[in-house]
């Protein structure tokens, strides 16, 4: 099994940066691929950014002003700038691991005031 901690959120004024860490423990060796997620309540958990084997994905929303980085075994970080108040969500993190389900955070709020 994975366990995955998520740190970093807060509240942060229009315009203003976050950087979220997201922490992995256990069978890290089968994780894959490492994805910071984010919900609104009353939506479905939308995928912003991945990173997997040195490759990086990011939703449109996101590209140009989210930045994932770090090891998917070890620490995975997302940098937000430019926030807006519709990045306003719990955002967790989310590990794929081979032959195995994908595991998620607690989540950790972060609130963009206008």
């Amino acid at each position: 099994q994975v366990q995955l901690v998520e740190s970093g959120g807060g509240l942060v004024q229009t315009g203003g940066s976050l950087t979220l860490s997201c922490t992995a423990s256990g069978s890290v060796d089968s994780i894959y691929r490492t994805g910071w997620y984010r919900r609104v309540p009353g939506t479905q958990r939308e995928l912003v950014a991945s990173i997997a084997g040195g490759s990086e994905w990011y939703r449109p929303s996101a590209e140009g002003r989210f930045t994932i980085s770090g090891d998917n075994k070890g620490t995975v970080y997302l940098q937000m700038k430019s926030l807006k108040p519709e990045d306003t969500a719990v955002y967790y993190c989310g590990a794929s691991v081979v032959h195995g389900p994908n595991y998620f955070g607690e989540g950790t709020q972060v609130t963009v005031s206008s």
